[in-house]
């Protein structure tokens, strides 16, 4: 029987990152499925408070190189790896020097959104969708963590549904307690607009705050998973209507049993 294949496109992986819950599943759920005989792949974002000479990152000049084109702007994608030698694991980096240059995540020194991070979020999740489709993998299971992936599952039912590639994923999204203040960048409808996504898919991005991004991923996911013990008490109650498969947050003890039962049953 075929391996079954699980992409994970994460917002935080440690040990790149501070150790959150969020970045621990990250780090140990591909491991843990991978040794229980799936093939995984791993993205996150290359932000600049990642140490890349500590980590050993490497530009991938075979799958460096692409533009993606973002309100009418091309950005250059650049593709760096790493092993985590324990876990017999490489992690891929979306990399850009515009976005991902600056040595902080999502906020300025004085807790505020950047102003791009509409465009960021664009860019990470094309950008890891279609190194994807470069490396001509097909994914059974997308797995999306944190909102800064939380457009992944608008791209793959709408940019990307007619693309043979991604005809049989399934598109999890992990829902966490990584709210913010705030909106993102009003023109983020706009930027949207292109490849198959129309103004009436985007409509719940009014505004484009943490809330309706949420709403934005569970609608168009096939399943949830609940990330933390405490999350949103508004996003766990549109997860509970949507009634889409659902997984209740499981502790370290409980989640890669209860996640990889998940994905089977998510494929049976």
């Amino acid at each position: 029987m075929e391996k079954k294949k699980i992409l994970y496109i994460s917002q935080e992986i440690m040990p790149f990152l501070p150790e959150t819950e969020m970045s621990y599943i990250g780090r140990y759920l591909p491991q843990a499925i991978q040794e229980k005989g799936k093939e995984v792949r791993v993205f996150m974002p290359r932000f600049g408070i990642i140490n890349e000479r500590r980590n050993q990152l490497h530009e991938v000049i075979r799958l460096s190189g692409m533009n993606l084109i973002i309100d009418d702007t091309d950005h250059f994608l650049i593709i760096k790896v790493t092993s985590i030698q324990q876990a017999r694991m490489q992690v891929y980096f979306i990399d850009n020097e515009e976005y991902f240059k600056r040595k902080a995540m999502m906020f300025d020194e004085e807790g505020k959104l950047f102003d791009d991070n509409d465009e960021r979020m664009i860019f990470f999740g094309r950008g890891a969708i279609e190194i994807i489709k470069k490396l001509r993998w097909t994914p059974d299971i997308i797995h999306c963590h944190g909102w800064m992936s939380a457009l992944v599952p608008l791209f793959i039912k709408k940019s990307y549904k007619d693309d043979p590639l991604f005809e049989i994923s399934k598109v999890v999204y992990s829902a966490y307690n990584d709210s913010f203040e705030g909106n993102l960048n009003s023109s983020i409808k706009k930027k949207l607009e292109y490849d198959g996504i129309k103004m009436q898919d985007i409509k719940t991005l009014a505004p484009a705050n943490y809330l309706n991004l949420q709403k934005l991923a569970i609608e168009y996911s096939d399943a949830i998973i609940q990330g933390n013990e405490e999350i949103n008490k508004s996003v766990l109650k549109q997860i509970k209507a949507s009634k889409k498969d659902f997984l209740e947050y499981k502790n370290q003890e409980e989640y890669i049993n209860a996640y990889d039962k998940f994905y089977d049953d998510i494929l049976s």
